[in-house]
């Protein structure tokens, strides 16, 4: 006996992978975008370029990493090259909304403020938190920033958290290189970033000598997005039933795997949310 709430989850589930096939035949004015991405052939997802383990660049110059990934399946899905574009916490909403790209996948916290100027999918696709990176033995508590310098990247919400709550004096730069080359040249004491970005800096060689000495302040989903004006026609819709795969295939956990990304809570809660879904996704033999 199917519970009447894993009922109604099912019919949204259901809806959403339906909604994702019907809008492929909409007329124009349910599905402009998606329809304008099969006419050109080719979806342009903006990606950061320097994001390990997201988004950054192979030997051959390529891009790779879990964003990437999930870009190249949309793609799939759809029948139709995937291109990526290059972009940066600073501009990837401005570059969707000049239509320079289709979509973006690339480390954005969905938050109420963003959610008034591009199309945020649900569900979620990851989540992480600032903390800090810094020389071993210099930072023990969040409250030894304050009053001192901290290196920051442009665009990331919490950078006026940790400026106003906790009363550092961040510098916000536009690329991750030029604010952790500020770190190592002692321009400022501690990197505020994303835990999982960070704990990826500390697998390498060249920052055995730092540490993350403190915990993630809270943690906040990523969400892929759209224009706007496009979440609740075709191309959001589509979206939103690819992200609902990515869930109840279990393709995040396959992907954090496959690019040794130790998933955090959020990942058990949502296997245990999506674990129904999973099963009745899956062929049986």
């Amino acid at each position: 006996m199917i519970s009447s709430s894993r009922k109604k989850h099912l019919v949204a589930l259901t809806a959403a992978f339906l909604g994702s096939i019907a809008v492929l035949s909409a007329g124009p004015a349910q599905a402009d975008r998606l329809k304008e991405i099969l006419d050109r052939g080719t979806v342009r997802v903006g990606v950061q370029g320097a994001f390990k383990p997201w988004s950054f660049p192979a030997p051959d110059g390529t891009l790779q990493g879990i964003e990437v990934d999930l870009a190249k399946s949309v793609a799939e899905a759809l029948g139709v090259k995937f291109e990526p574009v290059v972009i940066t916490s600073a501009n990837r909403m401005q570059m969707l909304q000049q239509s320079k790209i289709d979509l973006i996948i690339g480390g954005m916290y969905d938050t109420a403020e963003r959610r008034k100027i591009v199309g945020i999918i649900e569900p979620s696709y990851w989540t992480s938190g600032p903390t800090l990176l810094a020389k071993k033995g210099v930072i023990k508590d969040w409250k030894d920033i304050a009053d001192k310098p901290v290196c920051g990247k442009q665009g990331n919400a919490y950078n006026k958290m940790i400026e106003t709550d906790l009363k550092a004096k961040l510098t916000a730069f536009a690329g991750n290189t030029e604010g952790k080359e500020a770190l190592r040249s002692g321009k400022c004491i501690a990197w505020a970033y994303d835990d999982v970005s960070i704990m990826a800096d500390l697998e390498v060689p060249e920052w055995k000598d730092y540490e993350m000495p403190v915990s993630t302040l809270y943690n906040n989903p990523w969400a892929a997005a759209v224009p706007i004006e496009e979440v609740n026609k075709g191309w959001g819709v589509f979206m939103a039933g690819m992200a609902y795969r990515w869930q109840a295939e279990g393709k995040l956990i396959e992907l954090a795997k496959k690019w040794n990304v130790k998933p955090s809570a959020w990942f058990a809660e949502q296997e245990k949310k999506h674990s129904w879904d999973r099963a009745y996704l899956t062929p049986k033999n």
